[in-house]
């Protein structure tokens, strides 16, 4: 079994519903660590918050997007074309900077002994 710290890398997950007016609300987290081949996404949509930056924002294709993050994460099926990929090209994959609705967060470091507590950890701490 793995003992010790570990470095990880995170985003997050942002839905930004007018591009152009850069208003965003944190909806996620994509956690890796390469020492443990780890990847994960879990996403937190407050539908509220975001209708009240975009009352006619499509609150479903969010969802979907949302969910196509973690997807790609689990890889199999549901990650497309990443399906065959390493835990850390799908992870690069989802952090590249994008001009879409739901985009990632600057990515960060820190040090962990348990890969997978972070990520409900960061979701608590910067989503919920």
């Amino acid at each position: 079994m793995h003992q010790g710290r570990d470095v990880f890398e995170y985003a997050v997950v942002r839905v930004v519903p007018r591009v152009e007016r850069g208003e965003l609300i944190n909806a996620g987290v994509v956690v890796y660590c390469r020492a443990t081949s780890f990847v994960a996404a879990r996403t937190h949509l407050d539908e509220t918050r975001l209708l009240a930056l975009d009352p006619s924002a499509d609150v479903a294709g969010v969802r979907a997007a949302l969910h196509a993050v973690e997807g790609v994460c689990r890889g199999g099926e549901q990650a497309g074309q990443a399906a065959g990929d390493e835990p850390g090209r799908r992870f690069r994959w989802l952090v590249a900077p994008r001009s879409t609705v739901v985009q990632p967060g600057p990515v960060h470091t820190g040090l962990t002994t348990d890969a997978e507590a972070e990520v409900e950890r960061l979701l608590d701490l910067l989503v919920r």
